[in-house]
Parts: structure tokens; C-alpha cells; sequence
């Protein structure tokens, strides 16, 4: 990943530094100086402040562009479906170098093809339903109770190939925000964005963000 990607990773999944900074309420420098440590670690080399703070600029003066999104119709023609009873399974480099991958893929197609899979910064992400034969796949690496987080729902939201992905996610996480609901994590894939939430907040998140696309329509 880039040092741009990795700020916006990182300011995104923070919710306040990201209400500070939509706010401007923050020092580009003190938080250049705050996430410089996790961006080195994760690149495995140093990093000048400056790149990061030019880096958390250009971030920032996104979201006066992202304030004029707002009035345009950034969901029309965006299809959602939902699913509920998810497991999110984390596992680090070291694991994922460690395992038998397509032995892996192997047994989880012949439980399901619901199921999807994602390299992060700093790690490996299985999205599936949560059964204990899925669970089952991992029982033989170490420290595996530590992998899944649970009691999670997804939505996927589809949307025209000319779209811009990363204004949706914004757009959503607005809209859910304004409702009191936060995103567990957001993932891309080449045809869609997949939310994940608490699943308690799944159905209320699905019908908020299907009545603005029948609202724009």
C-alpha cells in the first residue's frame, strides 16, 4: 500500500480522528507524529513526517470536494443485498505463510462458495458464515480462538463500473453515522463494497440506505 492509503486506512477506521479532521479540528503535523509509528511498521522502512503530513493534507482537502457529493445521487443505480450470521477470521502474515492456502480454499468451497477474502495492510481477511465446520478448517493453527470475531452481518453494495468506490463508502458511513450506526470494517472488491456491521444493526442499516437509493431514483 501506498503512505496516502495507509493515512486514509488509518484516519477512516478512527472515528475521531476522522469527525476531527471532517471538522478541521486537527494538527496535520501532532497526527503526522501519531500514526508515523504504525506506518512504518506496517511499510517495514522509515518514513519522512513530511511525506505523511502532505499525505493527511490531501486527505483532508478531500472532504470539501466530499461535502458537494452529498447533493448528487451517489447511490443511484447501487444495488444492496444483506447477510447476516458472519464471521469475520483475521490472521496475520506469519499465519497465512505458515498455512496450506489452497488446501484452505479447498475445504471452504466444499462447505460454501459464500464466502470472500481480502488482503489488508497487515493482514489476511475471510468474510463467511459463521458454522462450526468453518471453523473447524483452523483448528490446527496455534492461537486460533484469537482469529474470529463474530455476531456480524454484511451488506454489499453494488454500483456501476464508472463509479467512484471510495465516495460511496464515505457517503454510507455518513449516512449510518448520522443514524447512530458504525461500520465495523469496509472492503473492496472489483464489482462491490461489502460493509460489515454488528449484526443487531444490519436490518435498520439495510432499510436507511435502501430508502435513500428509492429516494434518488
Amino acid at each position: 500500500m501506498s503512505i496516502p492509503e495507509l493515512v486514509r486506512e488509518i484516519i477512516t477506521r478512527n472515528r475521531s480522528i476522522y469527525d476531527c479532521m471532517k471538522m478541521d479540528l486537527i494538527n496535520y503535523t501532532a497526527l503526522a507524529v501519531k500514526i508515523q509509528p504504525e506506518i512504518e511498521r506496517i511499510l517495514g522502512s522509515t518514513v519522512n513526517l513530511n511525506t505523511i503530513v502532505v499525505a493527511i493534507k490531501r486527505y483532508a482537502d478531500s472532504f470539501e470536494i466530499k461535502e458537494n457529493i452529498k447533493d448528487e445521487n451517489v447511490l443511484r443505480n447501487a444495488r444492496l443485498s444483506l447477510t447476516d450470521g458472519i464471521m469475520d477470521i483475521k490472521f496475520s502474515m506469519k499465519d497465512f505463510a505458515e498455512m496450506d492456502t489452497m488446501s484452505i480454499l479447498d475445504k471452504f468451497s466444499k462447505i460454501t462458495n459464500n464466502y470472500e477474502f481480502f488482503r489488508m495492510s497487515d493482514s489476511f481477511r475471510f468474510l463467511t458464515e459463521d458454522i462450526e465446520s468453518i471453523r473447524q478448517i483452523f483448528e490446527n493453527i496455534p492461537n486460533n480462538e484469537n482469529m474470529f470475531s463474530t455476531g456480524l452481518a454484511k451488506i454489499r453494495i453494488s454500483i456501476p463500473s464508472n463509479q467512484n468506490q471510495s465516495d460511496v463508502v464515505s457517503y454510507v458511513a455518513e449516512i449510518l453515522h448520522d443514524n447512530g450506526i458504525e461500520l465495523v470494517n469496509a472492503f473492496f472488491s472489483q464489482e462491490s463494497i461489502i460493509i460489515i456491521l454488528n449484526e443487531k444493526d444490519a436490518s435498520r442499516a439495510y432499510e436507511i440506505l435502501h430508502s435513500d437509493i428509492v429516494k434518488i431514483s
